[in-house]
């Protein structure tokens, strides 16, 4: 279990294993709602999962099945990824949940699962674009930790009813203008919607992080964020799309030192920065 400070012994050689070899780190993953009735078993299939396809450490949030979400519902959401980190140690590394809507009670939250639980970062979703002002103070207090924001993005042909604030890329490439010092993931690029779009809103964004995670399977993705943006700023990232994830990345025209900071170089160097 990773408590406080002690994720600093974790993260401190979160790059390599005892034998040398680069960790492979998942920085999009979830844990299962406990309202579900499978949720222990999908767990461990998620662990297990994360074992047959050779990744090392899960990067974990744990969503409301419906948003937006109350103070209440994402405290306990928090809680039980404290529970997962009990019991999957060394395995899952914590995001901290919250509806920036609450305002205090987010900036709590994320103070109180950093500092006291050693969570790696926040997860935003769609209850808020990530430009509006109520999404600031969270921004800040990321800065101020010094952990990533993984936030929810995709760029859409049509209006999706169920996510209006849904941000995509060039509103993070907004909020990092407005905030270059700040350390953005801009979630799935495969999960739907305009990927090559969504590169390229990125292109003058060089503090904003790509996640490749995402059930598209297009040919070409890799190809051409590593073209565009530069191996430094991809995470290799799954989203629950196990298997798919992976192939992403074992399939693309690469180097091998390229696909080794996809892999976990770059987000291990993303968390290591998290401040004591």
């Amino acid at each position: 279990m990773v408590i406080g400070n002690d994720l600093g012994r974790v993260t401190a050689g979160m790059e390599f294993d005892p034998e040398g070899r680069t960790l492979v780190i998942d920085c999009h993953a979830h844990l299962q709602h406990h309202s579900r009735s499978t949720w222990e078993t999908d767990d461990r299939k998620l662990i297990a999962a994360a074992d047959s396809l050779g990744i090392d450490r899960l990067c974990c949030s744990l969503l409301t099945p419906r948003r937006p979400a109350t103070a209440d519902q994402f405290r306990e959401c928090n809680r039980w990824v404290i529970d997962a980190i009990k019991r999957f140690p060394g395995r899952v590394l914590g995001y901290c949940y919250v509806n920036p809507g609450y305002t205090r009670e987010a900036v709590d939250e994320i103070r109180r699962c950093v500092g006291e639980h050693g969570f790696i970062g926040v997860k935003l979703y769609n209850e808020y674009q990530c430009t509006e002002p109520v999404v600031f103070p969270i921004v800040e207090l990321a800065i101020e930790l010094g952990v990533p924001i993984l936030h929810h993005a995709g760029h859409s042909h049509y209006f999706v009813a169920e996510q209006p604030r849904i941000s995509d890329g060039g509103h993070l490439a907004e909020l990092a203008r407005r905030y270059p010092e700040a350390k953005l993931i801009c979630a799935h690029i495969c999960g739907g919607g305009d990927w090559e779009w969504t590169i390229k809103a990125l292109k003058k964004a060089p503090s904003v992080f790509l996640d490749t995670s995402g059930s598209v399977t297009d040919m070409g993705v890799m190809e051409m964020a590593v073209r565009t943006l530069g191996v430094d700023r991809l995470v290799f990232g799954c989203d629950m799309s196990m298997t798919a994830g992976m192939g992403r990345i074992r399939g693309a025209q690469l180097s091998e030192h390229d696909r080794k900071m996809i892999l976990g170089g770059n987000m291990a160097a993303i968390v290591k920065g998290r401040k004591p």
